[in-house]
């Protein structure tokens, strides 16, 4: 095939040659921003679609345990407070336990239940999405788009539910939050033990949680946070994959985003035998 560049443009690539990473490509936004090519917004989320691709289901999903689920035996009454409350517009049904996710209600369908209070709530349920944690955001973000089936349910490496994922928090990872009149501020630091013996900490979680939880002796003389703390002693921000010991502990970011750490997995100590 023949090449149609021109002399010039030929010159130029071998003076100036292409970015060979995601890295120097993100850099090469960076100077086009200070070159006024494009807008900060315009690098922002150029930026985030280059990440998308080495990002998975497991760093930006809700956590089993702060998922909003429905009872399906629950009274209308009961459904109708839940979805008043929450303001989702999705939610997983489950029946018995928790983890036996049978199914998605749309909150609008529960109209047809006020309507007609002889319907079965089983026959509005939609199809229930299962991914692993490994489930690449580009891929999860395809298959949104094409089965327009907007939540789905995220499974750990031994079969148990570990989360839920919406396509909201994967499009938020390229324009930032997406915050409507409903949303509320969420509270301030979570613990949750996962199945493997460590621990998923999210950053904004307050040292004095973080002693009392784990007896440990953290000094918040500098700073409130886990968080805060980390960066801190690091001096940056620390990036997805990056670790830092804490008085034996062994914290892992599992998702940074706006310049501050969303979720660490912590390791506790190995025992040593005496």
């Amino acid at each position: 095939m023949q090449d149609k560049r021109g002399l010039l443009q030929k010159l130029a690539e071998m003076l100036h040659p292409g970015p060979d990473s995601t890295e120097e490509l993100i850099a090469s936004l960076s100077e086009a921003e200070d070159r006024h090519i494009i807008n900060t917004e315009s690098r922002v989320m150029l930026e985030g679609v280059l990440r998308l691709s080495g990002m998975t289901a497991g760093d930006v999903m809700v956590a089993a345990p702060r998922m909003d689920v429905l009872d399906i035996n629950a009274s209308f009454d009961d459904l109708l407070h839940a979805v008043i409350d929450t303001a989702h517009s999705r939610f997983p049904v489950y029946e018995g336990e928790q983890e036996n996710i049978i199914g998605i209600l749309l909150a609008k369908d529960l109209l047809k239940l006020q309507r007609a209070p002889e319907l079965n709530l089983r026959a509005l349920l939609r199809p229930t999405t299962f991914i692993p944690e490994t489930k690449g955001l580009n891929d999860l973000l395809r298959e949104f788009r094409g089965n327009r089936n907007h939540l789905a349910i995220v499974i750990d490496e031994f079969g148990r539910v570990a989360g839920l994922i919406t396509i909201e928090d994967v499009l938020e990872e390229i324009v930032g939050e997406i915050e409507d009149e409903f949303d509320d501020d969420e509270e301030e630091g979570d613990i949750f033990s996962l199945a493997d013996g460590t621990w998923r900490i999210s950053g904004d979680t307050p040292l004095a949680r973080i002693n009392e939880h784990f007896d440990l002796q953290l000094s918040d003389d500098d700073v409130d946070t886990v968080g805060g703390l980390i960066a801190h002693e690091m001096g940056h921000v620390p990036k997805r994959g990056e670790q830092h010991i804490l008085q034996g502990w062994r914290f892992e970011v599992l998702h940074a985003r706006g310049g501050a750490v969303k979720w660490f997995k912590a390791r506790p100590p190995i025992a040593t035998s005496v």
